[in-house]
């Protein structure tokens, strides 16, 4: 099959399948009667007449909720996994980065990996003596690269694996959640890689949930949903969708709720929603968040509030009871004690895509009761809709005014 030269990864109508057994063998006993038995099995569809190409030097993302298939589909490409149909081509070296532990021994020390990390991935021992030192520094693992893999960390161990993946120096690199796992200077140093395979004109192929990783580096995204292509666009348009997805998969009616808490006060039974009371939040227009509070202890003087984020601690726009002229503090809860608050103003929110985190804190000198509820830990985001003018970030701001004197 022809595939033109700027093409790194041509897949073309591929069906992947797996037959999960109904019965489970947890023992030598259960096996050996297992062999006179009849077997059933129920199959999983895991990648259903899926299509794409990937260019030279793309980045490419793909997403979509757990179970979409994407893990299957870079094994796929990797050449782990063989489609069950359809065709999969490959124009060039492929370095996998898939899943933790591939490819190491945890009873060999972190510098016997590196050498069978690298020998998997096609180096010879001569190349591995030269790039060694480089790994280990990479990795930051100097102290420890001669203690055996079962005593690192899962952070620890993704430094290493990642560290062998990088200077492989293929063209292709798959990458299946290295972000997920590790301090903020790896992920830092993960990025600014991608960044210089880039500009060699490699080519990188990565899963994440991040969606800031997504929007900011991704080239073009491949949406999955049951395994189908649901959707290759621009990495916006792909979020988007993406969450306006999720957001009819998850909500029934038209409010959220969810039950999760941390220290002295819980939330519950929170929904956000429009003024004509649907789901439907536009920009510049009136909005409603409420929520329940139950007291776990007794607590006074309670300031509660909302937070409008674009990631995990990502804060962009608040609303709060002190806000206003009239601030309003919940005086006293007693341990068992419920009551029920509701926020509301102008939406000052460009249309995106957004998450909410309710927070409660005393303003009572010695006492703190700080707690939150993310909506649904980013299962279920909020939808803004409307005219997208403010190309300068997610704040829209209508009532500003702006005075130029030219001199």
């Amino acid at each position: 099959m022809f595939m033109p030269k700027d093409t790194a990864i041509s897949v073309k109508n591929v069906f992947k399948t797996f037959r999960i057994p109904h019965e489970k063998i947890s023992s030598l006993r259960g096996a050996f009667v297992g062999m006179f038995k009849h077997k059933t099995y129920e199959e999983f569809q895991a990648l259903n007449n899926v299509s794409f190409e990937v260019k030279k030097g793309e980045f490419f993302g793909i997403i979509g909720r757990n179970g979409s298939g994407k893990s299957t589909l870079l094994k796929v490409l990797a050449g782990i996994y063989q489609p069950d149909s359809g065709s999969v081509e490959v124009n060039g070296m492929i370095s996998p980065f898939l899943e933790l532990g591939i490819g190491f021994n945890p009873e060999l020390s972190g510098r016997d990996n590196v050498y069978l990390n690298a020998t998997v991935l096609g180096l010879t021992r001569k190349q591995i003596d030269k790039k060694f030192d480089s790994i280990v520094a990479f990795s930051e693992l100097e102290r420890f690269i001669d203690q055996k893999l079962k005593n690192y960390s899962s952070g620890m161990q993704v430094r290493l694996a990642f560290a062998v993946s990088i200077h492989a120096n293929r063209d292709i690199l798959l990458m299946d959640e290295v972000l997920a796992v590790g301090d903020s200077n790896f992920q830092s140093k993960c990025i600014a890689e991608f960044e210089e395979y880039k500009k060699m004109g490699k080519t990188i192929i990565l899963i994440t949930h991040d969606n800031i990783t997504i929007e900011k580096y991704c080239d073009r995204v491949l949406l999955l949903r049951n395994g189908k292509s649901e959707l290759l666009s621009g990495a916006k348009e792909a979020i988007r969708r993406y969450a306006v997805e999720n957001y009819h998969d998850i909500s029934s009616g038209h409010s959220q709720s969810g039950r999760y808490f941390q220290g002295d006060v819980e939330f519950s039974d929170y929904s956000i929603h429009g003024p004509e009371r649907n789901a439907f939040l536009e920009k510049g227009k009136k909005f409603f968040i409420s929520w329940s509070i139950l007291a776990k202890r007794k607590v006074r003087d309670l300031v509660v509030g909302a937070m409008f984020e674009v990631n995990r601690f990502e804060n962009i726009f608040g609303i709060h009871s002190i806000q206003r002229d009239r601030p309003v503090f919940i005086p006293k809860l007693d341990r068992g004690e419920k009551c029920q608050v509701t926020i509301s103003g102008t939406l000052p929110l460009n249309p995106g895509v957004y998450f909410l985190r309710f927070y409660a804190v005393s303003q009572k000198k010695g006492e703190n009761y700080f707690t939150t509820l993310l909506s649904e830990e980013y299962d279920q985001p909020i939808i803004v809709y409307g005219k997208d003018d403010n190309f300068w970030g997610p704040i829209f701001i209508p009532d500003s005014s702006v005075k130029i004197k030219l001199i």
